[in-house]
């Protein structure tokens, strides 16, 4: 991938459009229409057979990485409500039984670990809930004895995050027994959410209105790390720092805030190849070597009720920007925790995409 231009224009809604040949942008925008299928599903009573269930637990298989995020995000948000345990897998747990809900995601139909979960969860009379094309092995595993949720909408399985969450949170408020319904939004509004979020980040947004362009700015030809400030987060800025790296191109860390903080002293070292600080009226590149890369960008992701307490946290980061959706509307209320996620999810993906139109791809 060519390497971003300082010189890019993200203000040339134009130019960005005829970049985008691969539809990029339009692929990261559609997180929304993504949970309001799976809502659409759910309306036609995909999961009725749930509602009366009292589960011992409920696993959540994440056959690949995207559907692996997806489950340790929603594990993260809505273990502590839940009166059931949430456990999350790469494959189906030899002690899963009768009494247990297992929920398969993966966008893979031909992956045999997502067959075999399928058909372990199956062979040991679990309720199955299988979130993957309905085609291939997966249909021959299923042979109608699992409840099927296919994606509707298909795009590159990299950006299925939203889907994947989705139907977690649809399958744990289908059983009232878990009791995380209060803590879940309405899938329709959720979507509406992520829709607003894609419709912000509009490629004929100027930067100053669009958060995505905005974020894409700030990560241009830098070195950036992400961190989170709770395990929601830091799970989020996992997910982010994979989207960067598949959509752009772009190499980025992630870590838990405390994690950075120790390291505060290294993110800030600027030394050149000699060993001696960096003096830009001074450096001799031919004595003292190139001249070193700017200090590491840090965007600490956060869901915090109080923003400015959130600031506070993270103020001792050098370079730090604060990345959240609490105050940047007029309306008092905060979002719930699960609309901060996505919404926060979608930002990153299509600053990915705008980060990879710069780069001249």
């Amino acid at each position: 991938m060519t390497a971003p231009s300082p010189l890019f224009d993200f203000d040339d809604a134009g130019a960005l459009i005829a970049a985008d040949i691969d539809g990029i942008l339009r692929t990261s925008a559609l997180g929304g229409a993504q949970i309001r299928a799976t809502a659409s599903a759910i309306d036609e009573h995909a999961l009725d057979r749930l509602h009366d269930l009292h589960p011992r637990s409920v696993v959540l298989v994440g056959g690949d990485a995207r559907s692996a995020r997806a489950a340790e995000l929603v594990v993260a948000m809505l273990a502590g409500y839940a009166t059931v345990p949430l456990v999350t897998a790469p494959t189906t747990p030899s002690w899963v039984g009768p009494l247990d809900v297992v929920v398969v995601a993966g966008d893979d139909a031909g992956d045999p670990a997502l067959v075999e979960s399928v058909a372990a969860g199956l062979r040991r009379s679990a309720e199955v809930v299988v979130d993957a094309p309905d085609e291939g092995p997966i249909r021959a595993a299923v042979a109608g004895r699992a409840l099927l949720l296919p994606p509707r909408i298909h795009i590159p399985s990299g950006y299925a995050l939203a889907r994947h969450v989705a139907v977690f949170c649809a399958v744990l408020t289908a059983m009232a027994a878990t009791r995380v319904q209060s803590h879940v939004p309405d899938l329709a509004g959720l979507a509406d959410a992520v829709d607003n979020e894609a419709a912000r980040n509009h490629p004929s947004n100027e930067v100053f209105h669009n958060p995505a362009k905005a974020l894409a700015v700030r990560m241009q030809s830098r070195r950036v790390a992400l961190a989170g400030d709770t395990p929601i987060t830091t799970a989020l800025a996992r997910h982010s720092a994979e989207m960067l790296l598949l959509g752009a191109g772009m190499i980025a860390t992630a870590a838990a805030l405390p994690d950075l903080l120790v390291a505060r002293d290294r993110l800030l070292d600027t030394a050149t190849g000699s060993g001696e600080p960096y003096d830009p009226l001074f450096h001799d590149e031919q004595l003292d070597g190139p001249i070193p890369e700017a200090p590491v960008r840090v965007f600490v992701l956060s869901m915090d009720d109080d923003r400015r307490a959130a600031q506070r946290r993270a103020a001792a980061l050098p370079d730090m920007e604060l990345v959240s959706v609490v105050g940047e509307t007029e309306a008092r209320a905060v979002p719930p925790v699960v609309e901060q996620a996505l919404v926060l999810a979608a930002r990153v993906e299509m600053a990915a995409a705008y980060l990879r139109l710069a780069g001249g791809r």
